[in-house]
């Protein structure tokens, strides 16, 4: 038992009744190796957990060591978001598709969690994005990305038009879908798909990807993750601001998005056989036959 850790909480995906399961065993595991054991309200309140202790997501953040998140990468998202300003560690296990984020797959995860709380971990710090939207030079919403921050078009299905800024520099004006805002931790999620590279994890950076763009010559802007960037609508039936994919917030034409990095950072843990490339080889299916 290592000293890092003696207070470590579980999340599991609400709808999962596999979730509950692990999630179960997992706490009777932990609590057998003489670790405090908190499972958050959500999960207890739809999960078999037992005689468990529980706790809201607030006294988690506070009291907890480690936060050990049971589902897929949209789990461990909407959790990161929320926790990033306590500082406290996060450990993915991998129920879901694609797992860049929840690296730790169920079927081994008792024998990978020995390990790591025996020390033996790899730890890394993956930048947010803090958004604010602005109507008539006033704030109106404000939330933060582990992914990506996403300006699209609506239910009308119409191209929006806007103008860019960086750094209080107008850089250019365009017509298409939208545009994804997306740190390197987003880079391989719907920036990929737009056509934006892939980021390494450890960049202080950020990029720029249109959506289907009326124009041949738009392409993926990779910018310094200190910079400020400023989207104004200029023309729209329909629009939207999406926030991992989890939370939105509608704009209306004259309204102003800023981007900018968050002071606050979500800290990821990984197995000591972790690998960014094996992970990206393995989930993009690099030199496999499909």
């Amino acid at each position: 038992m290592t000293d890092a850790f003696r207070i470590i909480a579980l999340v599991g995906k609400y709808d999962s009744p596999e979730t509950g399961e692990n999630l179960t065993q997992l706490a009777d595991y932990l609590r057998q190796r003489g670790y405090t054991v908190l499972i958050a309200h959500n999960s207890a309140n739809l999960l078999d957990v037992g005689d468990h202790t529980t706790a809201g997501i607030a006294v988690i953040g506070e009291q907890a060591d480690l936060v050990i998140v049971l589902g897929g990468d949209g789990t461990i998202l909407s959790i990161a978001r929320v926790l990033s300003g306590y500082g406290v560690p996060l450990l993915g296990i991998n129920q879901g598709r694609l797992g860049f984020l929840t690296d730790v797959p169920a079927e081994t995860m008792l024998e990978c969690l020995d390990a790591v709380l025996d020390g033996q971990f790899n730890e890394e710090s993956r930048l947010l994005l803090d958004t604010v939207i602005f109507r008539a030079g006033n704030p109106i919403f404000s939330a933060c990305a582990l992914n990506d921050v996403v300006v699209s078009k609506g239910m009308t299905g119409r191209l929006i038009e806007f103008g860019l800024r960086i750094d209080g520099e107008f850089v250019y004006g365009q017509r298409s879908d939208g545009l994804v805002i997306a740190t390197p931790t987003g880079s391989t999620a719907y920036a990929l798909s737009a056509g934006g590279p892939i980021l390494h994890p450890s960049l202080e950076v950020f990029v720029l990807v249109p959506i289907c763009a009326h124009t041949l010559a738009a392409r993926p802007v990779v910018v310094n993750s200190h910079s400020a960037v400023e989207l104004e609508l200029l023309y729209a039936d329909d629009a939207r601001v999406h926030f991992d994919g989890q939370r939105h917030c509608d704009i209306e034409v004259g309204d102003t998005v800023r981007v900018t990095r968050s002071a606050t950072s979500v800290k990821l843990l990984h197995p000591k056989r972790y690998s960014y490339y094996r992970t990206l080889r393995e989930k993009l299916y690099w030199g496999q036959k499909l």
